[in-house]
C-alpha cells in the first residue's frame, strides 16, 4: 500500500510539473528534461511512467478532448435522429444545450483545455476545431437535406463562406475558455453567440426566424 502511494505522489508531481511547463512554452517548446530535473527524478525512472512526451501531453489532456469531441458528435447524432418535423423548431435549442453543457466542462476543467486550445502544436490535439468543424458541416448538409424533403427552402451554400462561419463560430466560443472569462459572463455571452449564429443561420437556409 506504501509502495502504491508513493507512485500515485510521483506520477502527481509529474503531471504538475508537465502540465506547468506545457502551459508556459507549449508541446513543441517544452523540455522533457525540464520536466524530470523538476520533479528530482531521473530520465530513466521517468520512462517508467510514460514513453515519451507525447504520451506524457495524451495523459493530461486526452479526457477533456474526447469529452468536447464526444459530446459535440453526440449532439450532431440526437439531432439528426429527431423526427424530421421537429428538427427546424429544435434547431437552435439543441446546439445551445450542447455548447452550455461543454462550456460548463471546460471551466471545470481549464488547464486540460488551455492545453488543447493553446498549447498542442505538434499533437493529434491541435486538430480540434477542425474535427468539429467538419463534423458541424456534415450535420449542416444532413439538415438542408432534410429541410429539402420537407419542401422548404433550402439554397446551396457557398462551401468557403460555410466553412469561414463554421470555423469563426467554434473559435468565438472557445475566446470564452482561452481568456477565463468569469463564468456569469461566458453563459450570457454564448446566450448571445446562440441568438446571432441561429439568426444567421437561418437567414442563410432561407428560413423564418
Amino acid at each position: 500500500m506504501k509502495k502504491q502511494q508513493e507512485e500515485f505522489t510521483t506520477l502527481e508531481r509529474i503531471h504538475l510539473a508537465a502540465k506547468a511547463e506545457f502551459l508556459e512554452k507549449g508541446f513543441q517548446s517544452a523540455s522533457l528534461r525540464n520536466i524530470v530535473k523538476s520533479v528530482g527524478m531521473t530520465t530513466g525512472a521517468f520512462y517508467g511512467y510514460y514513453k515519451s512526451k507525447e504520451e506524457l501531453f495524451e495523459s493530461l489532456a486526452g479526457e477533456t478532448y474526447r469529452y468536447l469531441l464526444g459530446r459535440f458528435r453526440e449532439a450532431q447524432t440526437e439531432f439528426a435522429e429527431l423526427p424530421k418535423e421537429q428538427q427546424p423548431e429544435a434547431l437552435g435549442t439543441a446546439s445551445g444545450q450542447c455548447m452550455w453543457e461543454m462550456l460548463h466542462y471546460a471551466y471545470r476543467h481549464l488547464e486540460e483545455c488551455k492545453l488543447i486550445l493553446c498549447c498542442s502544436e505538434g499533437t493529434r490535439f491541435a486538430g480540434l476545431v477542425d474535427e468539429m468543424v467538419q463534423i458541424e458541416t456534415e450535420g449542416t448538409h444532413a439538415y438542408l437535406e432534410v429541410l429539402k424533403s420537407l419542401g422548404r427552402p433550402a439554397p446551396k451554400m457557398d462551401e468557403r463562406l460555410e466553412h469561414i462561419l463554421i470555423t469563426g463560430m467554434f473559435h468565438t466560443f472557445f475566446e470564452l475558455i482561452i481568456h477565463e472569462m468569469p463564468l456569469e459572463d461566458a453563459e450570457h455571452y454564448l446566450e448571445q453567440m446562440r441568438d446571432f449564429y441561429t439568426a444567421g443561420w437561418m437567414k442563410l437556409m432561407g428560413q423564418e426566424p
